[in-house]
């Protein structure tokens, strides 16, 4: 499940801010993703920035290399805006088939 909507999120944390990878994967943790690990978060940062969602750009670093920034796009809010939409109806679907099934209604 979170591949399909870790997408989502980073359009979401990027809505907010313009950011770089890792700290991604740190603000995700935060967020109460624990387990989510760097390996994720990059390629889902690729499919973003090749369907146009996401733009780069490249910061430097007073401790090392430049940083790899991410903006999200014009593209990306539409998707963004889409995708939340979805998520909201599919977890209203969810929560009220879930609750008639406890409650044992047809």
């Amino acid at each position: 499940m979170l591949k399909g909507i870790l997408g989502v999120l980073i359009l979401s944390l990027l809505a907010a801010r313009d950011d770089y990878g890792y700290a991604l994967v740190l603000r995700l943790r935060e967020a109460g993703l624990d387990d989510i690990a760097e390996g994720t978060v990059y390629p889902a940062l690729t499919r973003c920035e090749r369907s146009s969602w996401l733009r780069s750009y490249y910061v430097p670093s007073p401790s090392g290399p430049s940083r790899k920034y991410y903006q999200v796009t014009s593209d990306g809010m539409a998707e963004l805006t889409r995708a939340l939409q979805s998520w909201t109806h599919l977890s209203r679907l969810v929560n009220d088939l879930s609750s008639k099934e406890l409650r044992n209604e047809p």
